[in-house]
């Protein structure tokens, strides 16, 4: 599933980061399909969670500097979610690069992703906007 425009939060920095993420996990989910070698779909692991630990800290940094009221809850949100990722990166080495594990870790990515930012991220603009 591609990023759309109707999942802009209206910050740039943040919309920029979320393409470049779904753009990853397309790929990521292409690779699972087209049975590639396991180790790519590894660095393909790794740059996720590598740039979601950036795309968090980054949006974190942002609702600090407008005082965010929901930053607590965001920040709560994010940990959870790389608590996931790591579970899945666990499962994905468990199951010895099955990529039926990793098809179904990218769904789940996905979903919560655009979940995240439908319900959570875009509150971060809609604040943004009316401190203007």
């Amino acid at each position: 599933m591609p990023w759309t425009p109707n999942l802009s939060v209206g910050v740039e920095i943040i919309d920029d980061q979320h393409k470049v993420w779904f753009e990853k996990a397309e790929k990521l989910f292409e690779a699972g399909r087209n049975r590639q070698a396991s180790e790519y779909i590894g660095e393909l692991l790794d740059f996720l969670e590598d740039y979601t630990k950036k795309h968090f800290a980054d949006e974190e940094k942002y609702m600090l500097s407008i005082h965010y009221p929901g930053y607590a809850e965001q920040k709560k949100a994010h940990t959870d979610f790389m608590g996931q990722l790591t579970k899945l990166r666990n499962d994905y080495n468990a199951s010895g690069g099955n990529l039926l594990v990793i098809m179904d870790a990218n769904q789940l990515v996905i979903g919560w992703l655009t979940k995240h930012i439908s319900s959570m991220d875009k509150k971060i603009g809609e604040y943004a906007k009316s401190k203007n």
